[in-house]
């Protein structure tokens, strides 16, 4: 018996898809992938809202040009404080000197610097201006501050929570004064923000990114 041929169509091939299709749906998980990057990428500790870590109590003492300055001057405004004193031949110029970069680095900002002497029987407002001109304290921004011993002891160590004192009682022995060298993030309702070692480069980083932080929040 013969076969009769099938002559019916065969069914059609699917069309090949065109090539541009395949470049705008590559061109497209690209994109989405690089804003994912881009994401996680912005998502830094600086960015984040600094913790609260309890409110200063008031204070006020006498700042390098002889006048009365304290929490009432710095309230609505951040601040950084670090603790130092002039005679000091160790850490101190060295902190001083982070301070100053810290100047340089927010210049034209809100952020308020306050110094305040672990020494100040001996820094007078005279001797601490002097100091200051030598670190090029922008006066409008860099505060120093000197008073009585006892006082300015409770409000290092019982407010900032940063060790100050001296091991023995002579006022002169200069290795016998001892004090913390941590910068301390205060916000502008005088709430403290953050601990950083002025000895680790990457915290004095995130010292900047967390004072900008609470710029960019109004304070």
């Amino acid at each position: 018996m013969s076969t009769i041929p099938d002559s019916s169509p065969a069914a059609p091939s699917a069309p090949p898809r065109s090539a541009p299709t395949f470049f705008w749906v590559a061109l497209l998980a690209t994109a989405a992938v690089c804003l994912l990057l881009l994401g996680v990428a912005l998502v830094r500790p600086g960015d984040k809202p600094p913790e609260r870590l309890g409110a200063l109590p008031d204070f006020t003492f006498t700042r390098q040009d002889g006048q009365p300055f304290g929490r009432a001057q710095l309230l609505g405004r951040p601040f950084v404080a670090n603790f130092i004193f002039t005679r000091c031949p160790t850490i101190c110029p060295v902190f001083t000197q982070k301070m100053a970069r810290l100047q340089t680095l927010t210049e034209g900002e809100r952020l308020a610097l306050v110094s305040f002497s672990v020494d100040p029987k001996y820094d007078t407002p005279e001797r601490l201006s002097a100091y200051a001109a030598r670190h090029h304290a922008d006066p409008q921004r860099w505060s120093f501050l000197t008073g009585d011993y006892t006082r300015l002891q409770d409000t290092v160590v019982g407010g900032f929570k940063i060790a100050m004192g001296r091991n023995g009682e002579d006022e002169n022995d200069i290795p016998s004064i001892f004090h913390g060298s941590h910068f301390v993030l205060v916000d502008g309702s005088g709430e403290i923000r953050g601990y950083y070692n002025s000895e680790d480069d990457d915290a004095v980083e995130r010292l900047r990114r967390d004072a900008g932080w609470l710029l960019r929040a109004g304070g």
